[in-house]
């Protein structure tokens, strides 16, 4: 929801391939999350835990993973009935080490790492026990969105992806 004309975009790509599963993300408020599946997100992800959010993404069956840091946020986003938990920041906290000592008290929670991953750390948060990671910038370049360099981002994307399944 940082990007502007989030909502636009969100529903044009919905609507222009059906195959591609469309999500939001920075979704800070009950607002946000129904105008973002009103426009055809298919899931919501916030970096921090709103249970408002949780709770209505629930009532609507839609996916959802919101960011959590700490054991008690961990604990509270996978009770309330998240799909996943984001667990954001991560890098500055410790990375991979992070997870992994998260994921031992928390072994049924699935938990994906986001903020600050990136193509050399990604096989080490998934060893650490992360199942997804998160990527923005990284992934996404504000340059190539300038240009509407698709090419530039499917292969970033494919990279992403070999690392994820060579970890």
């Amino acid at each position: 929801m940082t990007v502007p004309g989030a909502i636009e975009v969100i529903s044009q790509l919905a609507l222009s391939n059906s195959e591609l599963i469309v999500g939001a993300g920075t979704v800070l408020d009950v607002e946000n999350a129904r105008r973002c599946l009103d426009a055809g997100a298919k899931f919501l992800t916030s970096p921090g835990l709103d249970l408002e959010v949780v709770d209505f993404a629930l009532k609507r069956d839609t996916v959802v993973f919101p960011g959590a840091i700490t054991p008690t946020e961990v604990m509270s986003a996978w009770k309330a009935g998240s799909d996943f938990v984001k667990v954001f920041p991560c890098a500055p906290l410790g990375g991979p080490n992070y997870i992994k000592a998260i994921k031992s008290p928390f072994p049924e929670v699935p938990l994906i790492a986001a903020g600050g991953v990136n193509q050399h750390n990604t096989s080490e948060f998934i060893l650490a026990g992360a199942i997804a990671i998160g990527v923005g910038r990284d992934l996404i370049q504000p340059a190539a969105i300038e240009r509407r360099e698709r090419d530039w981002i499917r292969e970033l994307s494919r990279r992403f992806l070999l690392r994820v399944q060579e970890a």
